[in-house]
Order: C-alpha cells, then structure tokens, then sequence
C-alpha cells in the first residue's frame, strides 16, 4: 500500500467508498455524514493538495484524509498550546471492505509523519461524540482528549456535538 495525493480521477471512486462508509456508519447509527459531507469537499481538498489516499498497486483506495490548516471549531476547545501550529485531520475513512485490518492506525501513522515532516508540532481533529469506534481509534493511537465541546449547528435539527483531540507530533 502507498500513500499519495489525490487527484480528480480519483473522485468517482473516492465517493463511491465513502458513500459505503455512510451506509455503514447508519446501520450503526451514526447518522453523521451524508451525500452533501464529506464527498462535497473532495474536489476542493484535491485543488489544495491535502487529500491523501492510502491505495494498493491497483489503485483500489483502501482509506482516505485530508490534512487542513485550520478547522472551525478550533478556539471552541482547550488545546495545549493554542498558538502551536497544527494540522487538522478532515474526512477520514477507511474503505469498508478493510474494516478492523488496522488500516485506521496506519493512516494515522501516515498523517503524524506528514505533519512531522511539515515541521507542524500538532496534529488535530473533531469526533463527533457519538462515534465510538473513532474515538477509541485516536485514544488507541496516542491523542489526548481535550477539554471543551464544539456545537457544530448543521440546521435547526441537527447539532454535532464534536470532542477535540491533538497529539503533539514532535515530542
């Protein structure tokens, strides 16, 4: 498996993966992304160079991340250092049909190095408080929970309650 930039022939595939994963994550209810997030952002994160696949020798995209400079709910939490330059983790995803392979902490591994190799201390992301299985995910792989709660307001009916967490890649 290699990892690598995106590119828009990659999209057809990339939400085709993805719109699996959202099956998936409602048969589970965790009814958090849906046609419009993340598949709508694809293209742009492609046009900026920080969509990342981790893909075999046949292309077939195994798991899926965008690294971003900044992330709406950053000032809602307590980061260790709030002025540390940081990464955020965006629309991550690992491909159904590799599910519970690890795939999730080797594209984790992926990121820390990228970040590291940016010269960036932290690495950040939001969980939306119903994931489960995400967040034992980042708590398996070395980030810290931090204080605080992001209410991303989607629309009158629906309100993500998203946790922070941050690993500080150059300890």
């Amino acid at each position: 498996m290699n990892l690598r930039l995106a590119n828009l022939n990659d999209l057809p595939k990339l939400k085709a993966m993805y719109g699996n994963i959202i099956d998936g994550m409602d048969r589970k209810n965790i009814p958090i992304w849906d046609e419009i997030y993340p598949c709508e952002f694809f293209s742009k994160d492609i046009e900026n160079n920080r969509l990342y696949l981790l893909a075999e020798k046949d292309d077939n995209i195994v798991g899926s991340f965008a690294l971003c400079e900044s992330n709406a709910g950053e000032s809602f939490v307590e980061w260790e250092n709030f002025n540390g330059k940081a990464l955020y983790i965006e629309r991550f995803g690992v491909n159904v049909d590799y599910s519970r392979q690890g795939i999730g902490s080797i594209m984790l591994e992926h990121a820390i190095t990228l970040t590291k190799q940016m010269n960036v201390k932290y690495l950040r992301l939001f969980v939306v408080n119903i994931n489960k299985p995400a967040i034992n995910l980042y708590l398996k792989n070395g980030f810290r929970l931090v204080d605080g709660i992001y209410e991303e307001i989607i629309d009158a009916n629906l309100t993500l309650h998203e946790y922070g967490f941050e690993i500080n890649v150059l300890r």
